[in-house]
């Protein structure tokens, strides 16, 4: 479901307007509370930018956030293109959420979600700032992800496992660079497993709810909640990790360890 024009459009489909803007703290704006012009429409010639900046233009201006878009809508947007689906699930790699029918049980095989806007691509500094995060290779990952017991260290759900609260939607699991604070205070940066919608930002809000699960809770699990908030962090227990490893079986893998079991 691709839109027409952009809400801010006073001329059309394609001719929105520059808008002044500030950084305000999210991804995607400029630094030091400096006034930036944010570029005229996707598919100005005019435009300075790839595939892929033309691409994130197109998303925030055509698609927007929620919305759904399929590759032949890439196609018809970027005619000749080659690759041009491509360069946009490259945005990826730069924050931007791009849910397949993988993450998003309700999309069709040929849908995508547009979930988040990440860093703004088309501003030079803020792509270059973003390029010189800090990388992992595959095998790291991996590693990253046994050690976290292939489950998200936010939620504490499994890949491929259901949410609770979302029959349609199952967890997909990422690695992700994160601030860790340690023990004594000091902060590092950490590469920890995080499931999509986590990483998303889409986590518990309601202060006072959390406040009274966690009174609610035993002593003894009270201590342990007070030992993941300092460290900013929740650790993974030995069931929990052989739960994760359980669910990443083959399902003749996982027969075998049932029958082991007697389950």
């Amino acid at each position: 479901m691709v839109r027409s024009s952009h809400p801010l459009d006073p001329a059309g489909p394609y001719g929105i307007m520059p808008v002044s803007i500030h950084y305000t703290g999210a991804v995607g704006g400029y630094r030091d509370g400096e006034a930036v012009m944010k570029t005229a429409a996707w598919n100005d010639p005019a435009l300075q930018g790839g595939t892929m900046v033309r691409g994130a233009l197109w998303l925030v201006q055509e698609v927007g956030i929620g919305n759904t878009f399929t590759k032949e809508d890439i196609r018809q947007a970027f005619p000749g293109i080659a690759q041009a689906d491509r360069r946009i699930r490259d945005l990826r790699d730069f924050g931007w959420i791009l849910h397949t029918r993988a993450d998003d049980a309700s999309l069709t095989r040929e849908q995508n979600r547009f979930v988040t806007e990440g860093v703004a691509v088309w501003n030079p500094r803020e792509r270059r700032a973003a390029a010189s995060a800090p990388t992992i290779s595959s095998k790291a990952r991996d590693d990253v992800m046994a050690r976290d017991g292939f489950v998200c260290t936010i939620c504490g759900i499994a890949g491929g496992e259901g949410y609770p609260d979302d029959a349609m939607l199952t967890a997909v699991l990422a690695v992700s660079s994160r601030p860790v604070r340690l023990p004594g205070g000091a902060t590092t940066r950490e590469f920890v497993t995080e499931c999509k919608r986590c990483r998303a930002g889409q986590r518990e809000r309601d202060a006072d709810g959390a406040l009274a699960d966690a009174l609610a809770l035993p002593t003894a699990d009270i201590d342990r909640l007070i030992q993941w908030i300092r460290q900013e962090k929740r650790d993974v227990s030995a069931l929990e990790r052989a739960w994760g490893r359980y669910l990443r079986l083959t399902p003749a893998a996982r027969a075998a360890v049932r029958a082991r079991l007697g389950a």
